[in-house]
């Protein structure tokens, strides 16, 4: 962010048509959507001197005037009674099936009830009452993090010695993960391994990138399941493991194949998915055409393989695609 203002800027040819929010994203560096957003509600942007919203579309010739920083709120761990699908606890641990829809923990976005309310862990705190330390206040009990519109399994720490030794197998690369994902397109070969650095989008900050020098190793390998020809395009369901943990490894990784996860909108997934049918019979596409769509990420983290931190015991977790993800797959497939 600047250190003095007010700070203008000019609307250009180019940059006609586009939101406020994304216009500034591309402006200020180092700053995410979400704090962007938070300067326009506070009235600390405006557009030819008056408020504006978020979704403003501009105007070639227009003056974007910033007029300072944002007042944010700090993050915090509230418990919440927010039920919980517990897979296995112990005095040590818990594995928790997360949903898609809820963040890990308290974070970036646009109003302080987004950001620290319905976390997991918000619901890990109502339920065990006390956790790790380790992670600091905001992130109690918790050693590696699912993506807010990723399901699936993760583990909890409840005390500090066992966040210390899960911890250490994550970073040894002794903790195994298995994920399922739906993809558009056919991946072509049976399996592979994708081995591409990843660092943050210079220019979209909310998102990962393969491009550019400096990012961090990252590895995933991937083992087509099946293939899917349907009404609504080609699709492929893959199996994955990852040997690093980095943000949006996976959903970074696949699209940087041209096969980004269905759903996921930000790595270039259609928000809303067409039929092929009457095309394929010569016919224009039209509004009129039957379409789907998913509301979060067809990614799920669907086994967990870790060592038990005080007996040693080799510990395997497994659980299926939940309801939403089998019944889109199921239309995909012409099932139902």
């Amino acid at each position: 962010m600047p250190e003095t203002f007010p700070v203008v800027f000019q609307v250009t040819t180019e940059e006609a048509g586009g939101r406020l929010d994304q216009f500034l994203v591309t402006k200020i560096p180092d700053v995410s959507r979400a704090r962007v957003q938070q300067l326009i509600e506070q009235e600390l942007v405006v557009v030819d001197d008056a408020g504006a919203k978020a979704s403003l579309r501009l105007r070639e010739g227009q003056q974007v005037k910033l007029l300072g920083h944002a007042r944010v709120e700090p993050l915090r761990a509230i418990p919440e009674d927010i039920p919980l699908d517990l897979v296995y606890e112990d005095d040590d641990l818990a594995i928790v099936n997360k949903p898609a829809g809820m963040m890990v923990h308290a974070g970036a976005a646009p109003t302080d009830d987004e950001r620290n309310r319905g976390t997991l862990v918000n619901a890990l705190l109502h339920r065990f009452g006390r956790l790790s330390g380790v992670g600091g206040e905001v992130r109690p009990g918790i050693v590696h993090r699912l993506d807010k519109e990723t399901s699936g399994l993760i583990v909890v720490a409840k005390n500090d010695e066992t966040h210390r030794n899960l911890a250490a197998q994550f970073s040894a690369r002794k903790v195994k993960k298995t994920y399922i994902a739906l993809v558009h397109g056919w991946v072509k070969a049976e399996r592979g391994t994708i081995n591409s650095s990843i660092r943050r989008d210079r220019v979209r900050r909310t998102r990962m990138t393969t491009r550019g020098s400096g990012g961090r190793e990252a590895i995933t390998h991937y083992l087509v399941r099946k293939r899917i020809e349907s009404d609504f395009g080609g699709f492929t369901l893959l199996e994955l493991k990852i040997e690093t943990g980095r943000t949006h490894q996976i959903r970074v990784h696949l699209s940087s194949l041209g096969h980004p996860v269905v759903g996921d909108v930000l790595y270039g997934a259609a928000r809303e998915i067409k039929s092929h049918a009457d095309r394929a019979k010569g016919r224009a596409a039209d509004k009129s055409d039957p379409s789907i769509s998913l509301g979060r990420n067809f990614l799920h983290a669907a086994a967990l393989e870790l060592r038990h931190p005080r007996t040693g015991e080799q510990l395997s977790f497994a659980r299926g695609l939940p309801q939403e993800l089998e019944a889109f797959l199921e239309r995909v497939e012409g099932r139902s």
